[in-house]
């Protein structure tokens, strides 16, 4: 029998007691603190992929979109994610699944990917109350407002560095970016991405809950663009 089906069994007199003590914080525990709602979140995470990771760890599965190319990619935009303070929505009811694929096309130079431009959209995009274009300008607008680092821009060997330099080098090069308002994540013991965690309107704010996912190794290797 579960605890919450022995709650209807106790004795009158000690029903009071009961209900506060077992049923009720049972109760409280299994509601989610926020529902799936379009619109209706905290602020967001720019997510930004170290391409050359993705390139190396999938080898002839990579998309070769993506990884073939003479002009290599470095960060790119995984995706722009609405969040609660605590969680975060995904696949929210109500806004439209498909997308025009021009949308896709016109985001190759920053999302070369057409699966991840369909994919970020239905889990993520649905969530931000915006029609597909708009998301996906204001996905832009966030990528542009970063400025990378030039030590990612003329990386051409492998290097090695910590996540908190990695942090580092994104907070010096961007004013008002904080220690506690990004993450630098990690795939086994290579960069992934740098996660910066940005106001509805695009400003940089504190995201304890997505800092503290950070990478936890002492050291990362940062692979750099594969060689045409």
């Amino acid at each position: 029998m579960s605890r919450s089906t022995r709650c209807l069994d106790l004795p009158a007199r000690l029903l009071t007691f009961s209900l506060l003590t077992i049923c009720l914080p049972i109760m409280l525990l299994g509601q989610p603190a926020r529902s799936d709602e379009a619109g209706d979140f905290d602020f967001y995470v720019l997510a930004l992929s170290w391409s050359p990771t993705y390139c190396k760890q999938e080898g002839q599965n990579a998309s070769r979109h993506q990884c073939d190319v003479s002009n290599a990619f470095r960060f790119v935009v995984h995706g722009l994610w609405p969040q609660y303070e605590r969680g975060y929505p995904e696949s929210c009811p109500g806004a439209p699944q498909r997308i025009d694929r021009r949308i896709a096309v016109s985001m190759e130079d920053i999302m070369p990917s057409h699966n991840l431009v369909f994919h970020q959209w239905r889990k993520h995009g649905t969530c931000s109350g915006l029609p597909p274009e708009e998301y996906f300008d204001l996905t832009r607008r966030a990528y542009e407002k970063i400025t990378v680092p030039g030590v990612f821009r003329t990386l051409d060997k492998p290097g090695k560095s910590a996540p908190a330099t990695v942090e580092k080098a994104f907070r010096l090069a961007n004013s008002g970016l904080r220690e506690d308002g990004m993450a630098v994540t990690c795939d086994r013991g290579e960069l992934e991405e740098v996660r910066i965690c940005l106001t509805r309107d695009l400003e940089f704010r504190a995201c304890r809950e997505v800092d503290r996912t950070g990478c936890r190794s002492g050291k990362l290797t940062v692979p750099p663009p594969r060689p045409r």
